[in-house]
């Protein structure tokens, strides 16, 4: 199938049967997640995937009790840096010249482009570090579906809770999002087998 009769194939699915996902196509769908654009590529969050049946389980009791979390193969949770710091910024740009093989110095105007993301507030870095990670989350569900994996999106979750199981409170980082990995289960999913709804074009698009 190509990417738009894929994308027809998903859907945020309700229940999962528990078969687990090879794990060449958690690695796909992980890499494709590497490789998602973020504003100036700093990726600032950090993915989490659990498949500990103990820790999902906690997670289940303690932050989403929704089925999914113990249903799912794998669980993906995208957390996302609370603040940018300088530091941070400096490891970027090392990476980049290393990667690069190019001199730190010379990437000192790119580097001074981040100087209002270090002086914004905590609130408005998180907000924007959220945004990244929500685009990676986006690429992360397109490419489960590429993979015939199915995804759920989810964000009906207590934060702080989960942040407090996952032992982030004090690492700079906390949870957006989370995207459960794995296969559908057709008998208990009551919309497994409903057409999928979404506005028309004439309706969403407005050409100019």
């Amino acid at each position: 199938m190509n990417l738009i009769e894929k994308l027809n194939w998903r859907y945020a699915t309700k229940r999962m049967n528990g078969t687990k996902v090879p794990q060449e196509k958690v690695e796909k769908i992980l890499e494709a997640v590497r490789l998602a654009p973020t504003s100036f590529g700093l990726q600032p969050f950090k993915v989490i995937v659990v498949e500990d049946a103990a820790l999902r389980e906690r997670i289940y009791n303690e932050a989403c009790k929704q089925p999914q979390i113990k249903e799912a193969s794998h669980v993906l949770l995208f957390a996302a840096s609370k603040n940018i710091d300088e530091q941070q910024v400096n490891d970027y740009i090392q990476l980049i010249a290393t990667t690069r093989g190019i001199k730190v110095e010379s990437l000192n105007d790119f580097k001074a482009m981040f100087g209002g993301v270090i002086s914004g507030s905590e609130e408005r870095n998180f907000a924007w570090t959220a945004r990244q990670a929500y685009i990676a989350f986006g690429v992360g569900i397109v490419a489960a579906a590429m993979e015939d994996v199915d995804a759920t999106p989810m964000e009906g979750f207590n934060a702080e809770a989960m942040d407090k199981v996952l032992g982030l409170t004090d690492k700079n980082l906390s949870v957006v999002n989370i995207l459960a990995l794995g296969y559908r289960d057709e008998l208990n999913d009551q919309l497994s087998k409903t057409p999928k709804v979404r506005k028309s074009k004439e309706l969403l698009f407005d050409f100019r």
